[in-house]
């Protein structure tokens, strides 16, 4: 048996998040795995309380040790030899310059995979990133996706063409609001959107006279609801670590239109309806034609749940686990 412990943040406020992630991924484990859940109890807030997480785990490591993301510091209070680290993303480089973003990229990234035996990107577009923005040596980051919860059914639905309602997902920059809002002008539609939006993003839909209907930040019950009772889902992000909300959708059978950039492209393949994010008329047509066209729309769900066959739990389980039996292999001898 070997015995991995999963190194967690303390819980976001999403239902389905990086935590909820690991912990379908913990149940698909196969029998030869046994995982323990170790959430950390120090927010990741300011040197001090991240110094005090890290020699919190001291005192919890186990044979084989495994940070399961956002918390990259905690590298430091493990042994490197049998540490995986896990990176969702590389957002955070984006958004600042200068010394901030040279101090990120080292704390953050250049450090912590340092200390690592391996370092998993969720998708081959961050593994790309990853090594590209901080030189994480390639040899070293493997691809390891993300699964999609069980949680998420197909519920059978009949499309409203003259008023579908959209689902949006998410109000950070990289969600692309502003020119979603541009997008959908005009358009006869309900909005909802998973999360609350900021003034400025509130601005822009009244701008359009596109009636938006926030959600605020739900939980489980409240996102599956929501999945299943929209026509469509338009998730039109500019960048993404993965891009989940493709799979909860699929999952769900709801047709996708989403991004063809980034990993958003390679999580959905020719199972969404791929638009440029950066092109408000792009987004339009994407949109216009999954609710027109019918035979298409359809084509996109008999897609859709093909593609979400690559993402069970029990499958990315499987790849996880066969990290930790190399890592246990070479420990060994």
């Amino acid at each position: 048996m070997i015995e991995v412990v999963h190194f967690q943040r303390q819980p976001g406020r999403r239902g389905f998040s990086i935590e909820r992630l690991f912990d379908d991924l913990r149940a698909g484990m196969p029998a030869d795995i046994r995982c323990r859940k170790y959430v950390v109890s120090q927010p990741s807030q300011g040197l001090w309380r991240r110094w005090l997480a890290i020699r919190e785990v001291r005192h919890q490591r186990g044979a084989i040790n495994h940070i399961t993301g956002d918390v990259h510091f905690l590298a430091l209070g493990l042994p490197g030899r049998n540490t995986i680290l896990t990176v969702h993303d590389c957002g955070i480089l984006h958004r600042y310059r200068g010394l901030p973003r040279w101090v990120l990229r080292f704390f953050w990234y250049v450090w912590p995979i340092a200390r690592c035996r391996v370092v998993t990107a969720i998708s081959a577009a961050t593994r790309l990133e990853l090594i590209e923005l901080t030189g994480a040596p390639p040899e070293k980051v493997r691809v390891v996706y993300d699964c999609v919860s069980p949680e998420f059914i197909p519920v059978p639905a009949v499309f409203n063409r003259s008023c579908p309602r959209i689902l949006l997902i998410g109000v950070s920059p990289n969600k692309n609001l502003e020119r979603v809002a541009v997008a959908l002008a005009g358009l006869t539609c309900f909005v909802e959107l998973i999360g609350q939006p900021n003034a400025a993003q509130s601005a822009v839909f009244a701008q359009h006279q596109v009636e938006l209907h926030p959600l605020g930040n739900c939980d489980n019950q409240a996102v599956l609801a929501a999945y299943r009772r929209c026509d469509l889902v338009l998730f039109a992000s500019i960048h993404e670590g993965f891009g989940l909300p493709i799979l909860e959708a699929q999952s769900t059978g709801r047709p996708v239109v989403t991004s063809n950039c980034s990993s958003m492209a390679e999580v959905a393949g020719d199972s969404a309806c791929l638009v440029d994010p950066l092109l408000p008329a792009s987004i339009r047509a994407g949109v216009e034609r999954v609710i027109n066209d019918d035979e298409y729309r359809n084509f996109l769900l008999r897609l859709g749940a093909e593609n979400v066959r690559r993402f069970q739990p029990r499958r990315i389980a499987e790849d996880y686990a066969a990290i930790y039996r190399e890592i246990a292999g070479s420990n060994s001898r």
